[in-house]
This record gives C-alpha cells, sequence and structure tokens, in this order.
C-alpha cells in the first residue's frame, strides 16, 4: 500500500517543454497528428495515440491511472458518473439471455437500472440479502450468470459483505465479480486483492471529497476494461478534462482525507452509539456491528459514513433534518462537510415500501457523511437536533 500512496501523489501526464510542476490540464475536444500515416495508424489502433477526448485524453488518463494504482489494477477507463460507470460495466459485459446476481443492498439508482432496464435488454436478475452465507450465494448461481455485483459497504445500510466469500462462489462457476468501493475507497479496502475482478466508483463522492464534480470509474483486468471502453467510447459517457484534472488532484490528498473521515466518524458512532433517541446506530468498525469481524478482515478503516434509525419513525426524520445548524441537508456524501440525509424521502423515495424494507431501509434511517470539521462540532450539531 505505501506505494500505491505515493503513486497517487507522483503519477502525472508527461511534462511538457514547459517543464510545470503540476499537470496542464489538456482542455482540448481533439488531437493533431504530424502525418496521415500516424493518423491512419492511430484510428486502425496500432497506436495508443489520442484522437478524440471522448476516447482518450492524458489527464482522463492520469486520474485513471492513479486510481488504479490505489485499486491494484491492470487497467481502468473513467466516465462522467459513477452510474455510467456501473451501467458500462454491465453493457459491455452482459447480453441477451445473460443472467446478473446482486445483492440486495444498493443505490437506489443501481437498482433502477437493475430492475427496470436490463430486462428491456433480455437481461434477468435476481437478488441476494446482504447478510447471505456462501451457500445462499451458491444457491442463487444459475447456468445463465455472467455476473455477480455488490456493495460493500452498502448504501445505506452499511452491511458489510464477505469480498472473498463471494469470490470463491464466483471462480468456481467461472462468473465475473464486480464490487463497487465507492464507500470504503482504495484506502481502505482493496476489492481486487480479495478476488474482484471489476471495481466500480462514483469519484462524486470520497474520491473528489469537496463536492465540486460528477466522475466515475471502473478499474479491473485488462481484458475486461477493453471490452468496457469499446463500449463506452461509442456510446459516449466520456469523462471531461476539466473534472478529471480536478479528481487527479484529489486523489493526491485521499489517503489523509479518509483518515480523518474515518477518525472523526469512528468518534461520532461510539458518542451516540446508546443516545436514547436512537434505535439502533451501525458503523463498521464498532464492535455492536453485525458484520464487525469481516469489516475488520477485509478493511482497514471504517470509512465515513454512519447511519441509525430515529425513534419516530418518518416524521422523526424529517424533524431530525430540520434541526440540523451546521450539516448540510443534500443528497450528495463523501464532501469535506458533514451531511444528513433521510433516504426512504430522497435516494431511495423510488423504491415501493416492501422494497426498501427488504433492504433495511426504515422510515426513520439517517445516513450521516462524516465530513473534516473539527469532530466536536459535527458531534454537538447532531446531538442539539436529536435533542
Amino acid at each position: 500500500m505505501p506505494q500505491r500512496i505515493t503513486d497517487a501523489v507522483r503519477l502525472r501526464s508527461q511534462q511538457t517543454p514547459q517543464g510545470e510542476h503540476s499537470s496542464p490540464l489538456y482542455l482540448t475536444s481533439s488531437f493533431c497528428f504530424e502525418d496521415a500515416e500516424s493518423m491512419r495508424a492511430a484510428f486502425a489502433d496500432e497506436t495508443d495515440a489520442n484522437i478524440y477526448s471522448r476516447f482518450s485524453n492524458p489527464s482522463v488518463q492520469e486520474f485513471t491511472d492513479k486510481l488504479c494504482a490505489l485499486e491494484g489494477a491492470e487497467a481502468g477507463f473513467a466516465t462522467a458518473s459513477g452510474m455510467s460507470a456501473v451501467f458500462g460495466s454491465f453493457m459491455a459485459l452482459l447480453k441477451q439471455g445473460d443472467h446478473l446476481l446482486s445483492c440486495n443492498a444498493i443505490f437506489g439508482s443501481t437498482h433502477t437500472v437493475i430492475a427496470k432496464y436490463l430486462p428491456k435488454y433480455g437481461i434477468s436478475y435476481s437478488y441476494v440479502s446482504a447478510d447471505a452465507t456462501e451457500a445462499d450465494w451458491e444457491a442463487a448461481i444459475t447456468p445463465a450468470t455472467k455476473m455477480i455485483y455488490l456493495e460493500t459497504p452498502t448504501n445505506p445500510g452499511l452491511e458489510i459483505i464477505d469480498i472473498a466469500m463471494v469470490s470463491r462462489v464466483a471462480k468456481k462457476h467461472g462468473v465475473l465479480l464486480n464490487v463497487d468501493n465507492c464507500f470504503a475507497t482504495p484506502i481502505s479496502q482493496q476489492p481486487i486483492a480479495l478476488g474482484a475482478d471489476l471495481v466500480v466508483h462514483s469519484a462524486t463522492k470520497w474520491l473528489d471529497g469537496q463536492g465540486r464534480v460528477l466522475g466515475g470509474a471502473v478499474t479491473g483486468r485488462k481484458d475486461l476494461i477493453h471490452e468496457i471502453y469499446l463500449f463506452c467510447r461509442s456510446t459516449g459517457p466520456a469523462l471531461s478534462p476539466f473534472n478529471a484534472w480536478v479528481l487527479s488532484k484529489s486523489l493526491e490528498t485521499l489517503d489523509v482525507r479518509m483518515e480523518r473521515h474515518a477518525s472523526n466518524a469512528l468518534y461520532i458512532a461510539t458518542a451516540l452509539e446508546k443516545h436514547p433517541a436512537l434505535s439502533w446506530l451501525k458503523y463498521p468498525f464498532l464492535p455492536s456491528h453485525p458484520q464487525y469481524a469481516i469489516a475488520r478482515q477485509q478493511m482497514t478503516q471504517g470509512g465515513g459514513i454512519v447511519c441509525f434509525e430515529l425513534k419516530g419513525g418518518l416524521e422523526a426524520g424529517r424533524k431530525f433534518l430540520d434541526k440540523l445548524q451546521m450539516l448540510s441537508r443534500t443528497a450528495n456524501l463523501g464532501d469535506t462537510r458533514s451531511i444528513a440525509s433521510h433516504p426512504a424521502s430522497t435516494t431511495h423515495a423510488k423504491l415501493s415500501e416492501a422494497e426498501r424494507a427488504a433492504v433495511n431501509i426504515t422510515p426513520g434511517l439517517i445516513r450521516i457523511s462524516v465530513g473534516l470539521e473539527h469532530k466536536d462540532d459535527i458531534l454537538n450539531d447532531i446531538l442539539q437536533a436529536l435533542d
């Protein structure tokens, strides 16, 4: 890991004759060629020369190279958003008649893609509970299963899934394992080392870390990334060079930021765990977490998210948000600024009540994205809203 962190700081696009220390921003739609032959060779994929920023761009490649270094991945491709990374990883590798097996506790938009849109292309799906055993995953595999998809920690309930265990099932059946590593980040968790074939990110969250730009990425096996690249090159979800330049700079501080996010979150979770206004509280590195042992086994930090259930349900959740004075009320997470959200009425509102219940999104569930403010200021704002 030490070399990966250094690579995230030091990897950069080739220095220009200007001798700049910080990487320049390649804000261009296309690239020129010295002669007709070099242009022909580029379009024939005989060289890696840049052609068009929908295909590749030095600023985008720098961000991708840094993320690959952190994830320990052979290759990667950056996209315009996290959801375009998720969708691209599905559509480039699945076809009509295939089956996708997923954990049921996933981001609301990912559920929409899986349940509403994949069937339109003849791709079936089924869900397995986030607390499923190895035997449960094994039983859910069908002859048509081509990919397993999971989030860990899950959004927003912070369930922890044993990546190595699911990987054993996937490899036994020749199935791809695709892991959303958004909540943990490669600083806290490396799914590829645990057996994942692909890792997807919403770079909009912790990777940026300051709520500035949208972005996504897929990293993993070189042969799989090539297929994703070909699909995305033709369908168009390219990451803008400016956003990539911002994200590349963000990765240089990811390690130190996540250390502060995680330490603040553990402090908040420990202080609130026994609060009388809460039915329960979850944080991966609290011994009370149902999958604490798995979290400690596959993560080096608990991450920056704390979630809890308010006594009083939906109305209590709304009142809590209204009483906050410092924490932001927004649908984003992974910001320097602490954020509170109420998933049942926002990010997961399109799920039916039964669907929310199945993934433990209860009426009074509050998700706190713990920021970089002083830990006591964050805690005091939460306490006064609870009281």
